[in-house]
């Protein structure tokens, strides 16, 4: 389906996270990036600048929350005010990958919710709208008083897994947490599923225990939404190897690659690893660069974007996929 918008009436504007996804999704949009950026002041300030009219347009600000997330953050609360004080109709606030969602709960005494902080913070600066690509935690999505489109990877995910053309195949989650993502995945590529029963002993550190189901011979596919350490899904190839499994695939959203998962991936016995680019990826990833495959979500985000500028629903993108489109 051509894509026929007016670009006076739709703007996307892009922070310094990740510019080039930005432009990926003008180019599929087929409307020029939004002329505009951030520069520093001497003291570290930031300064936002809008270069064009953008008084009563439906504007979208593409703005990863990765590394260094707290100053992404701040950089698109001030884009968020920046198009507010200019007078935009709407400002919708795209984060492909949404920082601090981990954090959707209180795991223990005095310690903060701050994915709910981080809604308000977006809110409070004047977003409209919110789209969000694999949250962390589903949930979060109540944690917003104002729409929050909340996109999975599946069809972009989805189609990589159908190019593998393998066989006796076994969709595996990393955790029991993951479970409900993995089935999707299964249930839509007539595979079977299992978990690990994963206990986690610090903050980079898990410990696979047991596989949940038949992996003996199979070829396996594991899913999660983020790789932050690499310690999950090493940890899972360490134990899914000592089962006897032929070939093992992993797949995920977000490509965090926070250290060490650089050193954990590069000694892991995987296949082929598939990211998309919510988060560039640059030089991280060179010590598995004959094994990395990188998949674009902006098809995704810039059809989403198409649909909510022009009232159509959303979902549908998702039910056309759980159909074999």
């Amino acid at each position: 389906m051509a894509i026929k918008l007016d670009p006076n009436k739709l703007k996307v504007f892009t922070g310094r996270a990740n510019p080039q996804l930005a432009q990926k999704i003008c180019d599929y949009l087929q409307i020029p990036l939004g002329r505009g950026g951030t520069d520093l002041f001497p003291d570290g300030e930031l300064i936002v600048r809008v270069e064009e009219d953008v008084r009563g347009r439906d504007c979208y600000v593409v703005q990863p929350t990765s590394h260094p997330i707290n100053a992404h953050l701040m950089e698109l609360f001030i884009w968020i005010d920046t198009l507010r004080r200019a007078s935009a109709q709407r400002v919708t606030a795209v984060i492909p990958y949404f920082g601090y969602a981990r954090q959707d709960q209180k795991h223990a005494g005095r310690t903060p919710i701050t994915a709910k902080l981080v809604a308000n913070l977006l809110e409070r600066a004047g977003a409209d709208r919110v789209v969000a690509v694999d949250l962390h935690a589903a949930q979060v999505q109540g944690f917003f008083d104002i729409p929050v489109d909340h996109l999975n990877a599946g069809p972009v995910l989805g189609k990589w897994f159908r190019s593998l053309k393998l066989a006796n195949l076994v969709f595996v989650s990393p955790d029991v947490g993951n479970v409900k993502r993995a089935q999707v995945y299964a249930e839509l590529l007539n595979g079977e599923l299992c978990f690990i029963d994963k206990r986690r002993r610090s903050g980079t550190i898990t410990e696979a225990k047991h596989v949940i189901g038949d992996v003996e011979g199979k070829n396996i596919l594991i899913v999660d939404d983020m790789i932050t350490t690499g310690s999950t899904v090493t940890t899972a190839c360490e134990v899914l190897r000592q089962n006897g499994v032929k070939d093992i695939y992993i797949a995920a959203t977000h490509a965090v690659f926070a250290p060490p998962a650089m050193e954990r991936l590069a000694d892991c016995q995987f296949t082929k690893l598939a990211v998309t680019d919510t988060i560039p990826l640059g030089n991280r990833a060179d010590a598995i660069k004959s094994r990395l495959v990188e998949l674009s979500v902006a098809g995704l985000v810039g059809e989403a974007i198409h649909r909510i500028h022009q009232n159509q629903s959303v979902s549908e993108l998702f039910r056309k996929e759980s159909n074999g489109a």
